[in-house]
């Protein structure tokens, strides 16, 4: 049962991929049978599942709610969507979104919702971490405005070079990651090589120190959430 379970998940899942949009792009018919067949599957472990429980436990357990309400809001979505094709109006699968709550709710997934609870009760106490370095990026944006707003600096593209703040903060954000280094510092090296300093302070704070320091925190309270919590 458990296999069956985790397959017809994995199953359901993986409809996003052959769904408009689609990567490989199936027939509405194929995605909705494949769709109605799961839920058909959850359905049923859910209705085996409750005749093996006591009344009372099986209806005060909120996974067996949410997989229900699931479950409803599945077809509710697949039934509009199929109505709304057939008169030629675009519309959008909403109910993807509720698709992991069948991975996470059903009783075989024990070790993944101790997972997730341990990633929601971390979320709180990394938020502290969190905020001080939006507040470091914040800052060095506004120091980058400072510096480079009033050169007259353009990219390699003939674009305006860290003049508007929010376009400074996106781009100092990406460079924590060196996804754009060393492009984005090289209008103002061009400028002047001692600018580089400004780069290179904030990659040594915000990369190197503060990605450590938030890597570390999330680590050892998951950790910690994780052997505390129940499955």
């Amino acid at each position: 049962m458990r296999t069956a379970t985790y397959f017809f998940i994995f199953l359901n899942l993986s409809l996003a991929l052959f769904e408009e949009p689609a990567v490989y792009p199936l027939p509405f018919l194929a995605t909705s049978v494949l769709e109605v067949l799961c839920l058909l599957v959850f359905l049923g472990r859910l209705t085996h599942f409750a005749k093996v429980t006591l009344h009372n436990v099986f209806w005060k357990d909120t996974k067996n709610i949410c997989i229900m309400v699931a479950i409803l809001l599945s077809l509710t979505d697949l039934a509009i969507y199929g109505a709304l094709r057939l008169y030629d109006v675009r519309s959008i699968r909403w109910s993807r979104i509720v698709r992991p709550i069948f991975l996470i709710n059903f009783a075989e997934s024990r070790q993944i919702r101790r997972a997730f609870r341990s990633i929601r009760n971390t979320l709180p106490e990394i938020t502290y971490v969190f905020l001080l370095f939006m507040f470091s990026l914040l800052i060095f944006s506004l120091m980058a405005l400072k510096l480079f707003g009033e050169r007259n600096l353009q990219t390699a593209e003939g674009l305006p070079y860290f003049r508007n703040y929010l376009d400074i903060v996106f781009d100092l954000y990406v460079l924590v990651t060196t996804a754009n280094s060393p492009d984005v510092m090289m209008p103002a090296f061009d400028f002047s090589s001692w600018y580089a300093l400004f780069f290179i302070t904030f990659v040594i704070v915000n990369t190197y120190i503060f990605m450590s320091l938030f890597l570390a925190v999330v680590y050892n309270n998951y950790k910690k959430h994780l052997k505390v919590m129940p499955g």
